[in-house]
């Protein structure tokens, strides 16, 4: 299982004074019992999630500032496979995946700086999983191919197209729920 590290954290583990050994090695050896309870509220909602600590040694693990031991950690991310990425189409590529698609086609019209294109990515990626076996799913860049949004008349973004052998059947505008979505898609599958 691949593992990501997302953040370096420090965790806090005890004040001066409050049940800290006096000495660094008693110190090196109560942290792991009191990492194991700490860590365990620190991601309690998040699946996949997880605090790894590095090897324990007191040159590298353990902090003493203020008074404080504190042990470094990572929050590492677990999941596999949780996004599925829509591939792009572009001028070079239009006919051969849009136009001459034996199977339905749904094309995001997008730009990188659109903020409501990125949040209904996600569900078009979703969609795509969901119809994989009926319904071809692909994001087309405005600003590397301006000629294609010219032909098809795309004024604002996102704009979805849906396709059913090279014709323009179906056009959603905006960022729409994923129901409206599949009602569209529905009328072709």
């Amino acid at each position: 299982m691949a593992a990501t590290v997302l953040e370096s954290i420090s965790v806090p583990l005890a004040r001066h004074g409050v049940g800290v050994p006096s000495t660094p090695r008693a110190a090196a050896a109560a942290v792991p019992s009191v990492i194991a309870y700490k860590t365990t509220s620190i991601t309690p909602a998040f699946k996949g999630l997880r605090v790894a600590g590095r090897p324990l040694t007191l040159s590298s693990s353990v902090r003493w500032s203020s008074g404080r031991v504190s042990r470094r950690g990572a929050i590492v991310c677990e999941a596999q496979k949780t996004a599925v990425d829509v591939p792009d189409v572009t001028k070079a590529t239009w006919q051969s995946l849009v136009t001459e698609s034996d199977r339905p086609v749904m094309v995001e019209f997008w730009a990188p700086w659109c903020g409501p294109c990125r949040m209904i990515l996600p569900v078009i990626a979703k969609l795509s999983k969901t119809y994989e076996d009926k319904l071809k799913c692909f994001k087309l860049n405005t600003d590397e191919n301006p000629e294609i949004a010219t032909q098809y008349g795309i004024r604002s973004i996102p704009t979805i197209i849906i396709f059913n052998k090279g014709e323009k059947k179906e056009t959603v505008i905006g960022a729409v729920p994923e129901s409206t979505l599949i009602t569209s898609i529905e009328k072709f599958v």
